[in-house]
């Protein structure tokens, strides 16, 4: 590159830059002008309607009258509203002044009423379903909800500060316009198909390509609401309310919240967001994906009195260029967290259910929930139900829980001998002599140590899966059995119903949880009888654990927890009980042990590598020892 060519492309920058400064200036006093033609225009229409009220004639307000959105009885206070000149755009200042109305429309399965104020949902009804003191569900109240679009048009204006009027209405669909002096308008439609839980927001943008700059490249999504309590046990109700954001693909949600405060700044592209309550959700998806935004939830304490859950936020921003006909497509789902209608929808919303995570998530979607529903086909009674599901899934694992409980017996056969090599080993330094009797008594007797731990560990996540499956699933929401009003909230009984909270405990006792409390003491007690002796100080301190605290920890964890879980708990507890007092009796008897011992009391028994490991490590042990010593001699 030349110099010549150097000082060129020099003095073509300057002349773009000065050339860009004058088109600023010059824009600068375009708009300081248009907002001097807004004031006349505003001083104008004061002076106008002073003229009109004189002469009797209220053209406008008159109208208004007669839709209903105005008092009639005094016209001339509802309509010198819009003579404040706040906005460049006068149509925008009579907007913004305005009186609200409210219109609904309505299917199968949702009610929603409408502000013409925002052009924004005023509250929601979820039909079919009851709140836990009969009252009708409202996903969020009359007025408990503020939602907006922000865009720069000239200035920087938000759907949700305009009075939008209502163009077109039918039972299920709205159209509302805000519109604009130079003839566009903003426009929102909101549509309901019947048997959809979906509501279809269409945003346009009608002919304001000269409004808005064309350097505009954004639009804002802003979305305040609080969702009000539904359910009986408030701690449960928190601990599985959040809030979700889906990035896409095959990857689980994102989760922020689930009994706690919290906020999350959103730096990548975003499919939806949900504010997820235990059994219902509001969902927010745009056809085209957020940006970037941010969510936050806080939860209100159960002593508020307004008797609200939480306040949930999202501040969104999404892509947006200029043409005469801008639409921005988007779908809100406000209905249950039930498994089957999420996934029916396609995108993915059935992953705001809690599964159980990576781990056990398997296991809920293809074993638990199918089989659920398969019995619910033929079985109404919910009680009913979880018991056939504790039976089967106690059937699928028996092979595993029988190595566990045959272990654990062929251990209680073998007590008296271990006492004896107790006796024989009562000192410290023999304990690795004694250890190396234990095992090769247990060769003998053909008892794996390890073989009661394995089987309990991979029943682990099915108790997992369970955990989670129950506070989440809808369907045991509300359903009665036995006791129990509602199996998805805690159990109690009028004489265990305190009134008053005590900490740790809450202001009741389930009996569910006390139940199953006494069953875990119970299967402790059976299954440590004759393995553990009371004298001994090395087992003492498991004894205390499995018998006492264990149980009494499960029920303070499980007194506030659902009644279909702590009923679950308790049919496991004795089922388990059942399939260890047969195999004890008719299949593991301790006579069968300890003949199976005597036979193999003088016979030489192949040594296992762990064996052959441990010998080696002695003989290390005896050598250094030795080494030791000849180091101390010199």
């Amino acid at each position: 590159m030349n110099k010549n060519t150097i000082i060129g492309f020099v003095l073509i920058g300057a002349v773009l830059f000065g050339f860009t400064w004058f088109q600023s200036k010059q824009y600068e006093k375009q708009v300081a002008y248009q907002a001097q033609q807004d004031s006349l225009a505003a001083v104008q229409a004061r002076e106008q309607y002073i003229q009109d009220s004189i002469a009797g004639r209220l053209p406008v307000a008159a109208d208004r009258a007669a839709a209903g959105s105005i008092d009639s009885a005094d016209p001339a206070k509802d309509y010198a509203a819009p003579l404040t000149a706040i906005y460049k755009d006068s149509l925008l200042n009579v907007a913004h002044d305005a009186q609200e109305t409210f219109y609904s429309i309505e299917n199968d399965k949702i009610a929603i009423a409408f502000t013409t104020k925002g052009a924004q949902p005023y509250s929601v009804k979820v039909k079919n379903y009851r709140n836990y003191d009969s009252t009708d569900l409202y996903l969020f109240k009359p007025g408990a909800s503020e939602m907006g679009i922000g865009i720069y048009a000239g200035e920087n204006i938000n759907t949700k500060d305009f009075v939008f009027s209502v163009a077109e209405k039918t039972d299920n669909s709205i159209v509302m316009r805000l519109p604009f002096r130079n003839g566009g308008y903003i426009q929102q439609k909101y549509s309901l198909t019947e048997g959809s839980f979906v509501v279809s927001n269409e945003v346009s943008f009608i002919g304001l390509d000269g409004v808005i700059p064309r350097n505009v490249s954004y639009y804002d999504f802003d979305w305040d609401v609080t969702i009000p309590r539904m359910e009986k046990g408030y701690k449960n109700e928190v601990q599985y309310s959040k809030v979700d954001y889906y990035y896409g693909g095959d990857k689980n949600p994102e989760e922020i919240g689930r009994g706690r405060n919290a906020d999350k700044r959103i730096e990548n592209r975003m499919e939806w967001f949900a504010f997820q309550q235990q059994f219902f959700s509001a969902i927010m998806r745009p056809v085209d994906q957020f940006s970037s935004g941010e969510l936050a939830i806080n939860f209100i304490p159960e002593e508020d009195l307004s008797h609200d859950l939480m306040h949930c936020r999202a501040n969104m921003r999404g892509d947006f260029k200029v043409s005469d006909n801008v639409v921005l497509d988007n779908e809100f789902y406000f209905g249950p967290n039930h498994y089957r209608t999420l996934k029916s929808y396609g995108q993915k919303y059935e992953k705001i259910i809690p599964l159980g995570g990576w781990m056990v998530g398997w296991f809920t979607k293809w074993v638990i929930i199918p089989l659920f529903d398969f019995l619910h086909k033929f079985i109404s009674n919910f009680g009913i139900i979880i018991l056939l599901m504790t039976l089967f899934i106690k059937i699928v694992v028996l092979p595993f829980a029988y190595k566990s409980y045959s272990s654990s017996a062929k251990m209680q056969a073998l007590k008296p001998e271990m006492d004896k090599l107790n006796e024989k080993y009562p000192k410290q330094e023999d304990a690795l002599k004694k250890q190396q009797a234990t095992m090769e008594l247990y060769k003998r007797a053909g008892v794996n140590p390890m073989g009661g731990c394995l089987p309990m560990l991979l029943q682990l996540p099915i108790l997992w899966a369970m955990f989670r499956f129950f506070p989440a699933s809808i369907e045991l929401r509300q359903q009665s059995f036995l006791w129990a009003d509602d199996l998805s909230a805690y159990d109690t009984i009028p004489l265990l119903d305190f009134g008053t909270r005590i900490p740790l405990l809450g202001d009741h006792i389930s009996l569910f949880a006390l139940l199953m409390a006494v069953s875990m003491f119970l299967y402790s007690k059976v299954t440590m009888q004759g393995q553990m002796s009371s004298n001994d100080p090395n087992t003492a301190t498991m004894r205390f654990m499995s018998l006492w605290m264990m149980p009494i920890m499960m029920f303070f964890i499980c007194n506030s927890l659902s009644a279909g879980l702590t009923y679950y708990y308790l049919l496991s507890n004795l089922i388990t009980m059942l399939e260890t007092w047969i195999i004890k009796k008719f299949f593991v008897r301790p006579e069968d042990v300890l003949a199976k011992l005597k036979e193999t009391e003088n016979k030489p028994l192949p040594k296992s590598k762990w064996q052959q490991r441990l010998e080696e490590a002695q003989k290390m042990q005896r050598q250094m020892a030795q080494q030791q010593q000849k180091n101390n001699r010199r």
